[in-house]
């Protein structure tokens, strides 16, 4: 784990508002990454930066007990055209921790991961965290993912 410091940057893609009360997050993140991939969601993101895809948690309504919304998307050049059914956002960047997971995505990696996350003494801005799945995490029962959590210096 180490802290670094995130450029701005703005993402593409669909969302949902959420919850981590009762296991909901972990169901309806698992809905949004099936609809993604069923609706090939990647190939209608225009003006992408790359092909790694995002998980950003922004808009917090508190701390990570409370509502927030979570997007899957690109990081795109520009806001100026979003499709129907996706959402733009500008993430403004700043000081988080890096940690990885390696393993299968299938069997709760993200979810196990998070729960260890929660469990930290962290100064948390709950501003934006966010994962990213890039060519390391093409094979699903042995990815690596990195995942970046927003936190005051």
């Amino acid at each position: 784990m180490q802290n670094v410091e995130i450029e701005p940057f703005k993402i593409i893609g669909i969302s949902i508002k959420t919850t981590n009360e009762n296991d909901q997050a972990t169901k309806d993140i698992a809905a949004l990454w099936g609809k993604f991939m069923a609706e090939n969601t990647i190939a209608r993101i225009p003006n992408k930066l790359g092909h790694d895809i995002y998980s950003l948690y922004t808009d917090y309504e508190g701390d990570h007990t409370q509502p927030y919304t979570a997007i899957l998307g690109c990081k795109v050049d520009h806001l100026n055209e979003i499709p129907n059914g996706m959402i733009g956002k500008a993430f403004e960047g700043g000081t988080f921790l890096k940690t990885s997971t390696k393993g299968d995505l299938m069997q709760g990696l993200i979810v196990k991961h998070w729960s260890k996350i929660f469990e930290m003494d962290l100064n948390r801005t709950y501003t934006a965290d966010f994962e990213i799945y890039g060519e390391k995490a093409q094979n699903p029962s042995a990815a690596e993912v990195d995942i970046f959590v927003g936190i005051d210096n």
